[in-house]
């Protein structure tokens, strides 16, 4: 345990490094940061790391198994009934304790904070439901997604504006690194009962609609304009132990929300543990392990991202705007998307995972580059709203249009995949470093904040969505140029051309 905890953590530190190294250069250059903000911001790239470390390797030992073995009793010969009701609890109760549903619910005081909750969490809930069904039936992703937002950009037509940023933001900011190692988890047990790879991702892509389609009928209800934001304030640190102040306060709020959402996912397998898993006591004892080794991570995590990169971001976006060329936050914004997508701790976990159910066949760093290119691209384009004033509709529909047209030409695996990377991308990083980083240049430059810097977390969670299905294009045409297959090179011959039927049972 100890030697794989050091390689999750030796991994933590690759990821998390870059960004860090870009951050460091920015701060010695063109925006020189206060030491207090710097300390923070270093001591918090340590607690990632290891916070990541420690994350990971519970993911693999409790949160992966636990939802695999759920998938597969549901996926199993229970009453479709009764399956459907237990799905809406689980999608329900999990997102409830999700930690960002809470400062969701407060950027919009025109709606009561727990009608927003436990709106967006009957959301979730339902649309795990249609996953489910989804499965059960073997109905294609394709259709489905395209139905479903062609529904939301119809009824976002009748949506107040300053309803629609956060509306999409909803979409990933209510799909955390606790409830998508959970859900893709889930999916896979599920599909394996199935047989189809497709199957195995695509249960994150639907439940992300949930939170969208739910704000927005909120705001139709309400009929009000009124959103708000709670202003950011840099800490006045002077010395490393003012810094380390800041993060022992901060240290219980964060283990308290952490263990408010792993609560629900660990009394739900425990029900289903006594009432039908009935695993052994060793592979129990391993899961309760790794459930502790998943909240260690969390906290430290959240606790390094909020208290320390926060601050760093913010000061960032602040200090680049302010400068007589401006337009450079462009550049920048790019470079910072193309290496902080690695420090999400649920990337991690879907490309283990594409790797996994194509044996190979889909590489992990394929699908890290192509996560890499699009929250470059949605970053940058970001940026381009705050200098110009760009409305986010503008950039929204055509870059869903695009995403809507394409599985139309890609392997459906493909489109599967990159539908989940949008909740997976758009992680506690984005909340942390890269929506401050927007808002302090908004403020620096006088932009509305609601229409020009919320909705970055909705692009971060778009553009994948091109990248990995372009990606998918390019892995199709090269398969097929081939001459010599290897048996990994086989196995996506089967899951790009879906044309062979090749026997299901047999091992490639």
């Amino acid at each position: 345990m100890k030697k794989k905890l050091k390689e999750k953590i030796s991994e933590a530190l690759s990821s998390v490094l870059p960004i860090t190294v870009i951050v460091l250069a920015l701060s010695f250059t063109l925006a020189p940061m206060p030491s207090g903000t710097m300390v923070l911001f270093l001591l918090g790239a340590g607690m990632l790391i290891v916070g990541m470390g420690f994350f990971s390797l519970g993911a693999d030992i409790a949160m992966m198994p636990i939802g695999d073995q759920m998938g597969r009793k549901l996926g199993g010969g229970w009453k479709l009934a009764g399956v459907a009701a237990i799905c809406f609890l689980i999608g329900a109760v999990v997102t409830i304790a999700e930690p960002d549903l809470q400062v969701l619910a407060r950027q919009v005081p025109a709606v009561p904070d727990m009608v927003i909750i436990l709106s967006v969490a009957a959301g979730v809930g339902l649309f795990l439901v249609v996953s489910m069904l989804r499965t059960r039936f073997n109905l294609p992703l394709t259709p489905t997604l395209i139905g479903l937002y062609v529904l939301v950009f119809v009824l976002s037509i009748f949506v107040p504006n300053e309803f629609l940023a956060v509306a999409f933001d909803s979409g990933g900011v209510t799909t955390g690194p606790i409830t998508v190692p959970f859900l893709m988890a889930l999916g896979t047990g599920m599909a394996s009962i199935k047989g189809r790879d497709e199957d195995h991702f695509g249960m994150v892509a639907l439940c992300s609609v949930g939170p969208i389609l739910a704000v927005m009928v909120l705001g139709l209800c309400f009929q009000s304009t009124e959103v708000g934001y709670t202003p950011f304030a840099i800490p006045l640190v002077m010395d490393s132990q003012e810094a380390g102040r800041e993060f022992w306060q901060g240290l219980p709020a964060y283990m308290k929300e952490v263990a408010l959402g792993l609560l629900p996912i660990v009394l739900f397998f425990a029900v289903f543990q006594i009432a039908s898993i009935r695993l052994k006591r060793r592979p129990v004892i391993k899961i309760l392990v790794g459930i502790v080794y998943t909240y260690i991570g969390l906290v430290l995590f959240l606790t390094g991202a909020n208290v320390g990169f926060m601050p760093a971001g913010y000061f960032l976006g602040t200090t680049l705007a302010s400068l007589p060329h401006y337009w450079v936050l462009i550049p920048i914004g790019v470079v910072v998307g193309y290496f902080i997508v690695a420090a999400e701790p649920a990337v991690h976990v879907l490309n283990r995972q594409v790797e996994e159910v194509t044996s190979g066949a889909i590489p992990q760093k394929a699908i890290g580059l192509a996560l890499s290119v699009g929250v470059a691209v949605s970053i940058g384009l970001a940026m381009l709203r705050v200098c110009l004033g760009i409305p986010i509709y503008y950039l929204l529909v055509p870059g869903y249009a695009a995403a809507l047209i394409l599985p139309f030409f890609v392997p459906r695996i493909f489109t599967a995949i990159a539908f989940d990377s949008g909740g997976v991308a758009s992680g506690p990083m984005t909340a942390t470093f890269l929506l401050p980083l927007t808002m302090g240049a908004c403020e620096a430059l006088g932009r509305d904040i609601l229409t020009d810097a919320f909705g970055v977390v909705a692009m971060v969670a778009m553009t994948p969505l091109v990248t990995i299905q372009l990606l998918g294009l390019v892995y199709q045409r090269k398969i097929r140029r081939t001459k010599e297959v290897t048996p990994a090179e086989e196995k996506a011959i089967e899951l790009v051309d879906d044309v062979i039927d090749y026997n299901e049972e047999v091992e490639l």
